[in-house]
């Protein structure tokens, strides 16, 4: 099977039309100033690391420690019960006496689980094995009984003494250390309402188009909303955290009104401001394409204006003097998650403390046509160990990704087949396998033994397995 370089006819109508317009060959090589290479380094470089800062417990799950979380006292701070019972002062029988008073020899006093010891308490009787009774007076007395061993309670027995978990000083998390739920319980028990943690950019997203619908089936002339549902949490699985989204139409007010540096109501949004603004759609060069007029106009500058790529091409980033980012991303879904990709994984990567994501290399298991000038990503499905091209990647389409289990890079001189060629996981998926990993050797299977068929011989060269694909 040979892939070749073609449109794709396929792309849906409205917002996401302008995108498969600059889809075209001859546009993609009048606007990209950045081959696929530069343009992940330069979203990389571009970004300095959010300074660490305080964060409540609530909101810290998954966040990267910065300092250490210490006992502030010790712990537990104080003694206390272990059992629902009685708190005693010697050896039985005991007088009962108000919960809470301090204990003389021979008093016991009522307690439960967690409860502070009292003074002169020395051991806690389990209600199990207390028997309240009175003696030949009538006074009420407690005594031992029902399983109880002889000389019990023991001293000491059944009570938490205060610092048998950690001493004031003690280090609970080290700095570094991903918070899992166990952490923040850790840090609640030790006191802790905030913990400081690596900055993690928040990003705000806009999405466009008066053509979109977000319920039903869509009408001609209409698409359904793809971005809602997925971009929230792609950006979550890139290290951001999700400050909300917005939906405006087409016209230049509402684009300028969007990116301007005001908090939107969001219901269930941070109040946060915005390191990063992801918008979809407008980044095409038509009269409704309003990106870059508005970043213009608030005085911000162009770092990415499009990437020599298929497909995602029109992709911008573009810095405001406040220093916050905006990431445009085309109106096509694919064609938005290739760019997400390839500029807003880097940099939030960059902003987040994190390293570049990797690419690595695969076999690809199909040849590939050139296409000059150009780079292609394509969603691949990996069959025997080798990559073959995915069906259903035109820019307007999603099933071929939602069955991928990453991205070709395709170089712009094309690939042979059984060649090694760069590859990106997805967000969602496992990581790619690395040259060399499970390659264990394998035993030499003996065919001394008489009456086994001679095996035959396997083919030379790689395999085109991306017929199995249907």
């Amino acid at each position: 099977m040979t892939v070749e370089p073609h449109s794709d006819p396929e792309a849906p109508p409205g917002s996401d039309a302008e995108a498969h317009k600059t889809e075209q060959p001859h546009d993609a090589h009048h606007h990209a100033a950045h081959t696929w290479q530069e343009a992940r380094q330069a979203a990389f470089d571009a970004a300095t690391p959010i300074p660490p800062g305080p964060v409540a417990l609530r909101i810290a799950l998954g966040r990267r420690l910065d300092r250490d979380i210490v006992a502030l006292q010790d712990m537990p701070h104080y003694a206390s019960s272990a059992m629902d019972g009685w708190a005693v002062n010697g050896s039985g029988p005991w007088i009962p006496v108000e919960p809470g008073t301090r204990l003389a020899p021979h008093q016991a006093s009522p307690i439960a689980t967690g409860g502070l010891i009292p003074p002169g308490a020395k051991a806690v009787l389990r209600t199990e094995n207390a028997v309240l009774s009175t003696d030949d007076e009538g006074l009420p007395i407690l005594m031992t009984g029902g399983t109880a061993r002889p000389g019990e309670p023991r001293a000491g027995e059944h009570i938490r003494k205060a610092g048998e978990e950690a001493l004031e000083g003690d280090t609970l998390v080290k700095a570094g250390v991903e918070l899992n739920p166990a952490h923040l319980a850790l840090a609640a028990l030790a006191g802790y309402d905030e913990v400081q943690v690596q900055g993690k950019p928040v990003v705000r997203l806009v999405l466009t188009g008066s053509e979109v619908v977000e319920q039903g089936t869509p009408a001609p002339g209409q698409v359904r909303d793809t971005f809602g549902p997925q971009l929230p949490d792609v950006v979550a699985m890139l290290g951001g955290i999700t400050g909300g989204q917005q939906r405006i139409g087409d016209s230049y007010d509402e684009w300028l009104a969007a990116l301007e540096d005001v908090l939107p109501e969001v219901p269930g949004a941070p109040d946060l401001p915005a390191d990063v603004v992801i918008t979809t759609g407008g980044t095409g060069r038509s009269g409704t394409d309003h990106l870059r007029r508005a970043v213009a106009e608030l005085g911000g500058r162009l770092i990415i204006d499009g990437v020599a790529m298929r497909p995602g091409h029109p992709a911008v980033l573009a810095e405001l003097p406040d220093g916050r980012f905006v990431l445009g991303l085309p109106g096509n879904p694919l064609a938005a998650m290739m760019a997400l990709s390839t500029v807003g994984a880097p940099l939030l990567a960059a902003l987040g403390h994190r390293p570049m994501p990797p690419v690595e290399e695969v076999p690809c298991g199909t040849m590939v046509e050139p296409d000059p000038g150009r780079t292609r990503l394509m969603p691949f499905r990996l069959l025997y160990g080798m990559a073959s091209p995915a069906q259903h990647t035109g820019p307007g389409m999603m099933r071929g990704l939602a069955a991928a289990d990453g991205v070709l890079v395709v170089p712009p001189h094309g690939v042979q087949l059984g060649e090694l060629v760069p590859a990106f996981a997805l967000p969602w998926g496992p990581p790619i396998p690395r040259r060399g990993d499970g390659e264990a050797k394998a035993k030499p299977r003996s065919t001394a033994r008489t009456g086994q068929p001679k095996a035959k011989p396997a083919p030379s060269g790689p395999v085109d397995w991306s017929a199995l694909l249907g």
